[in-house]
């Protein structure tokens, strides 16, 4: 059964680069992004993990934990990390899972429909292998996003859509299209306006189902 948002993040073990985990237990009090690839030494993967990396000091802000997950082993994660930092100029300080027998591939219903996962397979046979999960405290999944091979992500996004998420955590709004941290946010249709001025101060009413306020601090 396809996953979904709110659903409880499934649990696994499974090694990585920095040794043996039960995911859940690696989560811990934090959030969690986890992001999967169809293959190492893939170029637009490399970008990719680049790209993570460079942004390790953000995520860490956020109390936001990165994982990454591809189709090889813990040796070849390891070889390949060299080439991620190599390329990206910055060191890679989050685990890679170790996915060889495509457990956490289909715990997580990533494949195609129409894979065909014989030995000795490429990244073509497992091309959608390419899915980000953020997931929170509690375990629960926030967001996805499925990517096809020749899209590389585009991690400010990833990064965007944490900020919204954790600025409407246990707090009645919603936030607009292109929000940015510091924007005006949408009161929830849950409030009356008038309870919202109570709660938030100035609303502007644009549309009655429409209102916005300033991001609470």
């Amino acid at each position: 059964m396809a996953l979904r948002i709110n659903d409880i993040a499934p649990n696994f073990s499974a090694d990585t680069t920095e040794g043996k985990i039960d995911f859940h237990d690696w989560i811990g009090d934090s959030y969690a992004i986890l992001f999967s690839h169809p293959k190492d030494f893939t170029p637009v993967c490399t970008t990719e993990f680049a790209a993570a990396a460079a942004l390790s000091e953000e995520f860490a802000k956020r109390n936001t934990k990165v994982i990454g997950v591809s189709v090889d082993d813990v040796e070849d994660h390891l070889k390949w990390k060299a080439d991620v930092e190599a390329f990206g100029g910055n060191p890679m300080t989050f685990p890679i899972i170790a996915d060889p027998d495509l457990t956490v591939a289909k715990l997580y219903d990533m494949l195609p429909a129409e894979a065909v996962l014989p030995d000795g397979r490429t990244a073509a046979d497992t091309a959608t292998v390419r899915t980000t999960f953020i997931i929170n405290p509690q375990k629960k999944i926030e967001l996805m996003l499925i990517y096809p091979m020749s899209v590389g992500r585009n991690f400010d996004e990833i990064l965007r859509a944490l900020d919204a998420i954790r600025a409407a955590q246990g707090v009645p709004i919603a936030t607009p299209a292109n929000w940015r941290p510091g924007d005006d946010v949408i009161v929830a249709l849950s409030l009356s306006t008038d309870e919202a001025k109570k709660k938030f101060g100035e609303v502007n009413v644009v549309l009655p189902y429409l209102r916005t306020t300033k991001q609470p601090s």
